[in-house]
């Protein structure tokens, strides 16, 4: 005859697994759907794990990349992040439910590199509860596509117009919509087809001219859809292409 106590443990291991598995799922708030290289995760509990396309991206996550790495991730409410090599992207705060809107609240926090960015439902029908942080400067959106990059002695591959590389700071094109960039100076509204950049978070962000902007660019096989599906830059959307 089994050991009862055998028995109850058994059950209580296998109760406790599901609801464990049950907690993953629901702090799941998006999905590597693209990737070329290696993606890090770093979760909030310490733990650091390789993410592949189709693994879940969670609340709390802080995303690298490595060299030659490009990863696109898409969340909940239909916004997509690309993120480029080297880059590092914390899932600070990510709050959405379809059928409660004034819980509306997505932080995202660029550490380094560069991105670019489609915002989703909830940039679409509550745009104040977006925000992305950098060092230098909070970004709100306006129904938006918008590439970043954060330089910090490490954009001298980074092609420009002038064909010097970047200075240091944090530099911005809105392919679509605008963005509200703010910081301890005092806030700027970048709209689409203009290029702003911030020294540093004590001088006012700037808007400038096309000869001095840089755009975020990414390959073509991680910023379109290979289907007719809408993909991160698709002209259908008046949305600049991203080459």
């Amino acid at each position: 005859m089994r050991n009862p106590a055998l028995i109850l443990a058994g059950l209580l291991l296998v109760a406790a697994g599901t609801l464990s598995g049950a907690v993953q799922a629901a702090n799941a708030v998006g999905q590597v759907t693209h990737l070329s290289g290696t993606l890090v995760a770093k979760r909030a509990d310490g733990t650091t794990k390789l993410y592949s396309v189709k693994s879940e991206v969670q609340e709390g996550d802080t995303l690298s990349t490595e060299r030659d790495t490009y990863a696109r991730i898409k969340f909940a409410d239909g916004g997509e992040v690309v993120l480029r090599p080297g880059s590092q992207l914390k899932v600070a705060a990510y709050s959405f439910k379809q059928d409660q809107p004034k819980a509306d609240n997505i932080f995202l926090s660029i550490l380094k590199g560069g991105m670019r960015a489609v915002t989703g439902l909830v940039g679409k029908r509550n745009r104040d509860a977006v925000t992305f942080g950098t060092v230098t400067a909070t970004i709100g959106i306006r129904g938006t596509h918008f590439g970043a990059l954060i330089c910090q002695n490490d954009c001298g591959g980074i092609p420009t117009v002038s064909g010097k590389a970047p200075e240091n700071g944090l530099h911005l094109d809105v392919a679509a919509g605008a963005i509200v960039v703010r910081n301890a100076a005092g806030e700027q509204v970048i709209n689409a087809g203009q290029f702003g950049y911030v020294q540093n978070a004590n001088i006012l962000p700037a808007i400038v001219p096309p000869s001095e902007g840089v755009q975020v660019t990414m390959p073509s096989s991680i910023s379109q859809n290979k289907s007719s599906g809408r993909g991160v830059g698709s002209s259908s959307d008046n949305e600049c292409a991203v080459q």
